[in-house]
């Protein structure tokens, strides 16, 4: 499939989610409803609406659409970055342990330091935290110059376990309201989404956004494998301090928001990659709008499926992204004629 024809197809499929997701719910708002609304607060002008369906679409619903497009895309470009350097489909951020180290920096950040740094905090604890776990599997899975597949799967798990406790513990015992549920971490949700969440979020994400694509044509000559590409000029190990740095960055903000959701720098890359091939040039914008989409998606689907039960995010995305997985799994070790 041409690009161009799957990033149209993609942009309508997130216009499409983002509309439908700002007018379902609880207090039903139609669609001229919802255009009047966000006219008003745009100084357009707007009528055709309650004042119960501006208070729901403009401070909920709004604020929750947008953070699940920044969390969405971020994952996504993450996880391109995170398979890229490793030259690995199954390096997804929550499978490497990266999510859950984030997971538990950011409940370390917020109670240690948002009094002296404020909302700073919770970001700045998912980065530090995430940074820690991704060097962790990163050393114990390189081994004579290159990533094992299996070492890289298995640490990633043991770091995912180890930090991911420690956050719910922390979570579980502490009687700080800031934290909210040890939930919340561990299997992923919007209704925490805030103005201001979103704006942190959407600086933060925009980062990886920025700087993934600057390094595609790099990231595309590493995929020739490690010498091939010093040969051709590219500093592999810096490259990868840099995509592991920013990959985290991205990581962390999306956790610090809206806790782990996993699976999604999995699905998306590969479905991207299956599509339109492994150009990274092309990867990572269509992942970035892939996610948001499928992260708006799955988000509409929680709070309605079981209404007015809200089933957290992380939930459905395991329980899509899980068999993936272990087909990847299957593929992979085909691939690579066994685990080595």
């Amino acid at each position: 499939m041409r690009p161009g024809l799957l990033a149209g197809f993609l942009s309508v499929t997130l216009l499409a989610v983002v509309i439908v997701s700002l007018g379902l719910g609880e207090v039903d708002i139609p669609p001229r409803a919802v255009a009047g609304i966000l006219g008003d607060h745009l100084g357009l002008g707007g009528d055709g609406f309650t004042t119960q369906q501006d208070a729901v679409l403009w401070s909920i619903r709004l604020p929750r659409v947008l953070l699940g497009v920044f969390v969405g895309a971020g994952l996504a470009v993450a996880g391109v970055g995170f398979q890229g350097i490793f030259r690995n489909p199954l390096a997804d951020p929550q499978l490497i342990g990266i999510s859950s180290g984030a997971a538990f920096g950011s409940v370390l950040g917020i109670l240690l330091l948002e009094a002296a740094i404020g909302r700073a905090a919770g970001p700045l604890g998912a980065f530090a935290g995430g940074l820690a776990a991704g060097a962790v599997v990163y050393s114990v899975a390189r081994n004579q110059g290159r990533t094992e597949v299996v070492t890289l799967v298995l640490s990633g798990i043991a770091v995912a376990a180890v930090a991911g406790g420690g956050a719910a513990f922390i979570s579980f015992i502490s009687r700080d309201q800031r934290l909210g549920s040890a939930l919340f971490y561990a299997l992923g949700s919007l209704t925490l989404a805030t103005w201001r969440t979103v704006g942190i979020t959407a600086v933060l994400v925009a980062v990886g956004l920025v700087f993934l694509p600057l390094r595609a044509r790099a990231l595309n000559v590493v995929l020739l494998g490690d010498r091939e590409a010093h040969h051709l000029g590219v500093d592999v190990e810096r490259l990868r301090i840099e995509v592991m740095a920013v990959g985290t960055l991205v990581v962390g903000a999306t956790v610090a928001a809206a806790g782990v959701i996993g699976f999604v720098g999995l699905l998306i890359p590969h479905g991207v990659r299956m599509l339109v091939g492994p150009d990274h040039r092309a990867v990572l914008p269509l992942s970035a709008i892939g996610g948001a989409a499928l992260v708006v998606g799955v988000d509409l689907l929680a709070r309605t499926v079981a209404s007015p039960i809200e089933v957290p995010i992380g939930v459905i995305t395991a329980v899509v992204g899980g068999p993936v997985f272990l087909w990847l799994i299957g593929r992979t070790r085909r691939e690579h004629g066994g685990w080595g």
